[in-house]
């Protein structure tokens, strides 16, 4: 004890006079909002004052406050002021929008590349008011290192939780091989770690993607949309394997997300215990039971079939797809509003990457034309999309969050298509798109 307080106080003694006395200084930041939807859910209050302390919601006042000394002061008296905004599925890495630029691309693109295109993506993610995402598929250590740098600092983006690669069947919805000439197939298959067949390679694929920094787990129930395969959407994996990847990454501490287009393998992953089902384009009244009775979110994606239907019938996506994005676009609106109607819970989430970065609030209005109430589309995104992900420092505007912060004109519990519209964006305190005035 006496020779540690004595190796602090030599230490002390070593450190420049400034050093020992100066103290730390707090950045203050007064915001000022016309209307402040603090916790989506509940109604809006009035004109309030939002004090920001290092990136943290220090207060929430009602009235315009005046700013104390030496604060700095965001003028949003015009503004309808929300908590940033959450996309529970995204694909950051890679070109979005635009798959046959991307096909063209794949055999002289290397990951330096596409890790230049992951940081225009993720800056455009936030410049549209999203300021967390959860990435379901990528390269682990490029969008490792793209979270990483982002929390640092380094470059503008949204907070990330990332998944890595997708987990699937050989031949699955996933499998990078899938629809390649033999030579280049065989390429893929020697290194990729994502592929499992039988439950012990399954627990295996999930370790993998842990090591490689994922921090949640996403499989393939179902067969895809963008495979470029024959095959339809109907279950892929066994219930054994998905069992299998659920344990483990659960095991990890670690969510689990589930592809899921068929009711059949969403059921499957529903009773092996997954945390949401992505997409569940194919949801019969069974289906929907168990969403209710396992407590699981659905993400409903509505944004993507229509995309990639477009895109199919546009000449951009092979012939093999057409037929199942056009099963998948009839099917999603009447399986979510009934799901929305049941009141399965719900967490806000688009697959851009399908559709354009930056159009993920586009998403909204299909959700409201499906049944939803803007305040409920907003609750999805926010409050819904943190519950998810397991996190209690987003999500909404109270003291002790982080000071992720959107505003926009005129209120979106009116017209929720003003959420594509975002005219301020703050992220961790820091201004990242300021209000054109």
């Amino acid at each position: 004890m006496l020779r540690s307080a004595l190796a602090a106080l030599l230490l002390t003694a070593a450190l420049p006079a400034a050093a020992q006395t100066a103290p730390a200084v707090v950045k203050v930041t007064y915001i000022h909002a016309g209307a402040l939807l603090d916790r989506p859910g509940q109604p809006p209050r009035g004109a309030s004052t939002i004090v920001v302390r290092d990136g943290k919601i220090a207060e929430v006042r009602d009235g315009l406050v005046a700013p104390e000394a030496g604060a700095a002061l965001i003028d949003l008296k015009s503004e309808f002021v929300l908590p940033g905004l959450i996309d529970m599925h995204v694909h950051l890495w890679g070109i979005g929008g635009d798959p046959m630029r991307a096909r063209l691309g794949a055999l002289t693109t290397d990951d330096e590349d596409t890790m230049l295109q992951a940081i225009v993506n993720a800056r455009v993610t936030l410049n549209a008011g999203f300021t967390t995402v959860r990435d379901l598929g990528g390269s682990p250590r490029g969008m490792r290192a793209l979270a990483q740098g982002i929390a640092r600092g380094d470059v503008e983006g949204p907070t990330i939780v990332q998944a890595g690669r997708g987990i699937t069947i050989t031949g699955g919805h996933g499998d990078g091989a899938n629809g390649l000439a033999e030579t280049w197939a065989e390429a893929v298959h020697a290194h990729q770690l994502n592929t499992c067949d039988g439950p012990d390679d399954c627990r295996r694929a999930v370790r993998a993607q842990i090591g490689l920094g994922a921090q949640v787990i996403k499989f393939m129930a179902t067969g895809g949309v963008l495979s470029n395969v024959a095959g339809g959407l109907g279950r892929a994996m066994t219930p054994q394997e998905m069992q299998a990847i659920i344990d483990t990454a659960h095991g990890f501490g670690r969510k689990v997300a589930a592809h899921s287009h068929a009711a059949e393998g969403t059921k499957a992953a529903l009773e092996a215990g997954v945390d949401s089902i992505d997409h569940g384009t194919f949801l019969d009244d069974e289906a929907i039971r168990l969403f209710k009775a396992k407590g699981a979110y659905l993400v409903p994606t509505m944004i993507a079939p229509v995309a990639a239907l477009a895109q199919a019938r546009g000449g951009q996506l092979p012939a093999n797809t057409i037929p199942k994005a056009e099963a998948a676009a009839a099917a999603a609106t009447s399986s979510h509003r009934k799901a929305f109607a049941a009141g399965v819970k719900v967490a806000f989430g688009t697959d851009s990457g399908v559709s354009k970065h930056g159009d993920n609030a586009k998403e909204f209005a299909l959700m409201v034309a499906a049944g939803m109430t803007p305040a409920q589309a907003i609750r999805s995104a926010t409050v819904s999309a943190a519950d998810l992900l397991g996190r209690d420092d987003v999500g909404t505007i109270q003291p002790g969050k982080t000071a992720d912060i959107i505003a926009v004109r005129g209120s979106p519990l009116d017209d929720v298509t003003r959420l594509e519209h975002v005219d301020f964006v703050m992220h961790r305190g820091v201004i990242a798109k300021p209000l054109a005035r």
